[in-house]
């Protein structure tokens, strides 16, 4: 059940949310009539009625700097990827929000292989060890441990009694025109090309979001008042064939690859995520196969127009 500020204009902050998903959870939290604060580096202005602050994230001096003696009600973390980051978010926000809620990622789960969708009780961020001496900074390590990244930044918010955190664990994302991932038309141009999409021999299917609702789900959650872990994920597990068909364009040819590099959207292990825990708590979640075509043309009819 909502808690009080739903019901109220509320004083938000969010960090990052200059692109894909984050564009629209701004839209929305604007929308419904909040005082919406952006603070990102400067790379892009938000929409106009927000305020906007600049600090780099990873310098904490300059983010205390930056907010100076604001306090929110709800702060979005579109951005922490690490325990260090998550250690300087604790610090600062502790006693400036009532409400911290951390993107994090269906990569959390990397680790696990379970044909069964998997709640949020199988990783507990309580439990996962944080090096905070591990090279966090390097973007190359960093790129390749994402998963691991975001676990431990649960790690260290868990670590916090009484810090009001939540972790939207998010399923891989899916649709609009501003996709920029290039994931989808990835396999769009294999499928035109008639060059073989590389899967592993055994691949798995995995969980899915569209775009829109992934901004619904946090928009939702920050009227919220629970906390800890929650998965985000549309009903209804995606394959590798059920994405390429939805791209059509012809039939597609698959690689079976035992060692090495293979598509996005291909997996070697299953561990898609539950919805119980959200649903229970009073999101209604779509089914993937009430948005995938859609989702996928236009995403590929924005990638058409940019080559033209």
């Amino acid at each position: 059940m909502a808690n009080d500020m739903a019901e109220k204009t509320r004083n938000v902050l969010v960090i990052g949310g200059n692109r894909y998903f984050g564009k629209r959870l701004i839209a929305r939290l604007v929308t419904a009539g909040d005082r919406v604060t952006v603070l990102n580096r400067g790379s892009s202005p938000p929409p106009p009625g927000v305020e906007h602050l600049v600090a780099d994230r990873d310098d904490e001096a300059a983010l205390e700097a930056a907010l100076g003696d604001r306090t929110f009600d709800v702060v979005l973390d579109q951005v922490c990827y690490t325990p260090r980051q998550a250690a300087a978010a604790r610090r600062v926000f502790a006693h400036r929000t009532r409400r911290y809620v951390m993107t994090s990622t269906v990569e959390v789960y990397e680790y696990e292989d379970s044909d069964q969708p998997v709640p949020e009780g199988a990783v507990e961020p309580s439990s996962v060890p944080v090096d905070l001496e591990l090279p966090w900074d390097d973007a190359e390590f960093l790129a390749s441990h994402y998963g691991e990244g975001k676990r431990q930044a649960e790690a260290v918010l868990a670590a916090a009694p009484g810090f009001p955190y939540v972790s939207v664990r998010v399923a891989h994302v899916l649709g609009g025109a501003d996709d920029f991932t290039g994931r989808v038309t990835h396999y769009a141009d294999r499928v035109r090309d008639g060059e073989p999409i590389a899967v592993p021999a055994a691949n798995h299917p995995a969980t899915y979001i569209n775009v829109d609702e992934i901004a619904d789900f946090l928009f939702w959650t920050a009227g919220q008042d629970f906390t800890g872990p929650v998965n985000a994920a549309s009903h209804g597990p995606l394959t590798t064939e059920d994405i390429v068909t939805a791209i059509g364009g012809g039939p597609a040819r698959y690689r079976a690859v035992e060692v090495g590099e293979v598509s996005p959207f291909s997996f070697r292990r299953s561990y898609g995520m539950g919805n119980t825990r959200a649903e229970q708590l009073g999101f209604a979640f779509s089914h993937t196969k009430d948005w995938l075509t859609d989702a996928v043309a236009r995403t590929l009819e924005a990638a058409a127009q940019g080559d033209n």
